[in-house]
């Protein structure tokens, strides 16, 4: 199927790893020109071929996310798409985090900042540039943490949900203007928060006593009950992610898509 993002101007926030990474690289097949901002240029990144620009920011600054906008405009004239990617784990924290009491002002801060605050000054940005453009498509990846509160990630939960607010309220508002807002919820996927040093499978191992190979490919997938039993690849949360940010689809606005290997029964 051909989704019609050949030429379109796409920005992607977290785009040097994880689904940020898989998101660019499928944008880069389709023949997008693509913006990512991140903290760092990966490796993998730097193996990409096609119409790439790197910007590097760190989408926590206030400042960032404007910035990441204006060089998109600046290079190219426009942002047709944008994908807020970007969230997970602030730098320096260590999670998965159990309980709620333990938790400081500063975390919640960092938290909101990074996985809710970064895209609300993204859409900020970018929303006028595309009204002036005659439409585009916004895609936000928030979380199936969003849907199913936890005592675990509390925070990052909260941030989530209003990520799904946010979502919807934009395109409520700007779905008239030719601005398509959607969201994707995903479950747990094979990325670095799981699998870096001091990343989730890290810290569930020494919880539970276990390996890490172990968390990753049996204890992890049968503690959440996942129906495929295994994480969630990247690319099949990213292949979600173009569909949404194609033309192709039109008529779908203020949606949230659920990648999630079947962990969210009721959601």
């Amino acid at each position: 199927m051909d989704l019609d993002l050949s030429g379109k101007v796409a920005v992607v926030t977290g785009g040097s790893k994880g689904i940020g990474l898989a998101v660019t690289n499928s944008l880069l097949d389709e023949g997008a020109r693509v913006v990512v901002g991140s903290r760092t240029r990966s490796q993998e990144m730097e193996a990409l071929s096609g119409e790439l620009t790197h910007v590097p920011v760190d989408l926590t600054d206030a400042e960032a996310p404007g910035r990441l906008i204006g060089e998109a405009v600046n290079q190219y004239g426009a942002v047709d798409i944008l994908v807020n990617n970007a969230g997970g784990r602030p730098p320096g924290m260590v999670l998965p985090h159990f309980g709620f009491l333990s938790l400081s002002d500063q975390e919640w801060q960092s938290v909101v900042d990074f996985n809710l605050m970064s895209a609300v000054r993204a859409c900020r940005a970018a929303i006028p540039a595309m009204v002036q453009r005659g439409g585009g498509a916004i895609v936000n990846i928030s979380s199936g943490h969003g849907k199913q509160p936890s005592g675990i990630n509390v925070h990052y939960g909260a941030a989530k949900a209003a990520m799904i607010n946010l979502t919807k309220a934009l395109s409520e508002e700007f779905g008239p203007q030719g601005i398509r807002v959607n969201g994707v919820c995903p479950g747990p996927v094979v990325t670095p928060w799981w699998t870096e040093e001091g990343g989730a499978a890290d810290v569930l191992a020494e919880r539970m006593g276990a390996a890490k190979t172990d968390v990753l490919t049996k204890l992890a997938p049968e503690m959440m009950q996942l129906a495929t039993g295994r994480l969630v690849d990247p690319q099949e949360v990213a292949d979600v992610v173009l569909l949404l940010a194609s033309p192709r689809s039109a008529s779908t606005i203020g949606a949230e898509v659920v990648v999630d290997a079947g962990w969210l029964k009721g959601c």
